[in-house]
Parts: C-alpha cells; sequence; structure tokens
C-alpha cells in the first residue's frame, strides 16, 4: 500500500493543480510502484511537520 500521502516528497503543484512526487523514479521502479500493491518505496521519507519544532526545544 502507498503511502504517499504521508512523505515529504509528496507536494501539491498549483500549476497542474494536483498533487505530485518530487522524486523521479526510473522505469522499472515506476512498473513495480504502479503493479505491486505492497511496493515500499526507497525514497519515502516521513513529513513531519512537527520535527523542526521538537529540535528548537
Amino acid at each position: 500500500m502507498s503511502q504517499c500521502e504521508n512523505c515529504a516528497n509528496y507536494y501539491f503543484d498549483d500549476e497542474s493543480e494536483e498533487y505530485c512526487c518530487d522524486i523521479n523514479l526510473d522505469e522499472d521502479e515506476m512498473m513495480r510502484f504502479l503493479t505491486n500493491k505492497n511496493y515500499h518505496c526507497p525514497y519515502f521519507r516521513l513529513d513531519d511537520e512537527y520535527g523542526l519544532v521538537r529540535k528548537q526545544n
């Protein structure tokens, strides 16, 4: 299952008005992503909005 919505590389593009991934997957990675429901993206980083605040304390 894809966790794209929780990834730091997932952003809203104002020009196309849709969500996009900042990582450019090669053909093999994209095929695995599209065909395998259990694919775990090696570029996934949790989008932790409060991480910076915790470091400041």
